[in-house]
């Protein structure tokens, strides 16, 4: 499959910078898997919602800009389902059949705006828990790059 991962924000932590290296190099025997990060909007200390808001919007906005009117969006978001690692690989297969650009998107610390939700072809869990978004990219990465191997029938760990 050929994806492009739509991130909220800079990784600052040199493993997480280390851990997608490593996941990237390793799925470009599988397809062309690239990042593109677009800038966080800092919220202030004691946000009102409403700034909330408007941060998010801020944020999708930039998020919209990279997408295609052709692309096929996958966003992360908790309340979606959560496959399992085979039901993920078959999901790439069906993603890569026709030809599309996936885009997964994965948000800001204040989640997806309503506008780049309302542009998603598919939703997608990993868990109920919340996961720092640089770490999300290194599991989304590793789980990319399993389900690459189980859906080229290599051996994966279960």
């Amino acid at each position: 499959m050929n994806g492009i991962i739509l991130c909220v924000g800079k990784l600052k932590e040199k493993w997480q910078q280390q851990g997608c290296a490593e996941y990237l190099k390793r799925l470009s025997r599988y397809g062309k898997y690239e990042i593109i990060t677009v800038d966080d909007v800092k919220d202030p200390d004691k946000p009102s919602e409403a700034l909330i808001r408007q941060n998010m919007e801020r944020e999708g906005q930039a998020l919209l800009r990279h997408i295609r009117p052709t692309d096929r969006v996958i966003c992360l978001c908790i309340k979606a389902d959560a496959p399992d690692s085979v039901a993920l690989s078959r999901k790439l297969t069906a993603w890569s059949g026709d030809g599309r650009r996936n885009v997964i998107v994965i948000g800001g610390s204040n989640g997806l705006s309503d506008a780049v939700l309302a542009r998603a072809d598919a939703k997608l869990s990993f868990s109920n828990l919340t996961f720092p978004h640089g770490l999300m990219r290194v599991i989304l990465l590793e789980q990319l790059y399993r389900a690459e191997r189980i859906r080229t029938g290599e051996p994966y760990h279960k």
